[in-house]
């Protein structure tokens, strides 16, 4: 623990707890991290990450250190950091930076943290520890075989680097796999953002009008979970293609300065800055309650509602109350962060058990492949994909059908 920065690590029982209760709900990731350790593509590889650390992640690092590898790990945002998770890390050997409430500074210096500890091998969750090794860190550059990428905000961040020549290591979008952006995105984001909202506010959802802000994966999922829970759901898209299909899907669409007139209830998916900004919150009734779903904190527009109010206090954890100067109040949850970590216990253990046995696969893939890729965004190979399907299947009890030879000589033949 002495390498480590943590909080407290007197909490570190109560962050084992945690650990223990999400490792037996987590079998396709036990079953890769076997694989690993038989296999020893990570054995005494140093492998850093900036993710989210809460317990699933825990157990991810647990993994991967099982399998043989040096890891440390920061958290990607500075609500997300579970401080006795942290501690519980720590204590097992795991070189953990951070803790929950970082201020600006410290947040940066634990991602620095990790750079420091020379990893050949990263995970980053929205690109932070990509950009510091691109720009105040490219000393460590050579020594880095390349990494995962595991959302969507971070997947554009490397798309451009890219086309700007800028990238210069292999990364792969783990985001990109469908057991990734099917179940995670749709099913992990749409399940706690809700989670976190409800549990933050202690209202009911049904009745309301929530405005869900993008119609991407993790828009759907919050709009389909909203329904649900028997609320009447608005979308605000810029795409026509994601705003045809959420009419299809039975939701009504606006532009998002109507929406904010009759909204009781807003979540930003978008990944883009300034979502929602003075012209809405000018335009929205009292009571409204303001949560943001994407990885950064600027799609609300923290600066325009501070600058509308004429006094803000906390009345609720992660609940801050702003009043404008007709007397209307507005409450934005988690700091305009991401509400289900901010808030919550970000997504279920089952969820992740897909998404980190993809990492830990993808890691592998870099581990063996990483100098003959190239600096670019990698696609994770669409086996890894199935083999994460089918352990889960496996371990639900679950059997499918196979093609017939004759059928799949059908399906590749393009003579009837």
């Amino acid at each position: 623990m002495s390498d480590s920065i943590v909080r407290d690590p007197t909490l570190a029982p109560f962050g084992r707890l945690k650990i223990d209760w999400v490792r037996d709900r987590m079998p396709v990731l036990n079953a890769v991290r076997d694989e690993l350790k038989a296999g020893g593509a990570l054995r005494g590889r140093r492998v850093g990450l900036a993710l989210h650390v809460e317990a699933k992640t825990a157990h991810l690092c647990l993994c991967l250190r099982e399998a043989g590898a040096e890891v440390a790990i920061a958290g990607c945002n500075p609500l997300s950091t579970q401080d006795d998770v942290a501690a519980a890390l720590a204590e097992a050997g795991v070189r953990m930076f951070g803790w929950r409430g970082a201020t600006g500074e410290e947040y940066f210096d634990f991602i620095e943290k990790v750079a420091e500890t020379r990893p050949e091998l990263i995970i980053d969750d929205g690109g932070d520890l990509v950009t510091l090794l691109h720009t105040k860190r490219r000393d460590l550059l050579p020594g880095v075989l390349g990494g995962t990428e595991e959302t969507t905000t971070g997947v554009h961040r490397l798309r451009a680097m890219e086309r700007d020549g800028a990238l210069e290591f292999p990364m792969v979008a783990v985001n990109n796999a469908r057991c990734k952006f099917l179940f995670d995105n749709r099913y992990g984001t749409g399940q706690s953002t809700w989670d976190g909202i409800m549990r933050t506010t202690n209202l009911v959802v049904a009745g309301k009008a929530v405005v869900v802000l993008g119609y991407g994966w993790c828009g759907k999922g919050v709009a389909m979970r909203a329904r649900g829970l028997g609320a009447r759901v608005i979308v605000c898209e810029v795409d026509p293609v994601a705003a045809n299909e959420a009419l299809m899907d039975g939701h009504d669409v606006m532009p998002s300065v109507e929406a904010a007139e009759v909204g009781d209830i807003f979540v930003t998916v978008t990944g883009c800055a300034g979502v929602l900004r003075r012209e809405h919150f000018e335009r929205m009734k009292s009571g409204a309650c303001l949560a943001n779903a994407g990885h950064f904190d600027v799609e609300i527009s923290k600066p325009d509602l501070a600058a509308l109010s004429v006094s803000r206090r906390v009345v609720r954890p992660n609940v801050e109350e702003f009043v404008l100067a007709d007397g209307r109040k507005l409450y934005l949850l988690g700091e305009g962060r991401l509400v289900n970590l901010a808030a919550g216990d970000g997504h279920p253990a089952e969820i992740m058990d897909l998404s980190f046995a993809l990492q830990a696969l993808a890691l592998r893939y870099v581990a063996e492949h990483g100098r003959e890729l190239g600096p670019r965004v990698v696609e994770l190979p669409a086996a890894a994909d199935e083999k994460v399907a089918r352990l889960r299947l496996r371990a639900l009890g679950v059997e499918i059908d196979s093609l017939s030879p004759e059928q799949a000589r059908y399906l590749e033949s393009w003579q009837v």
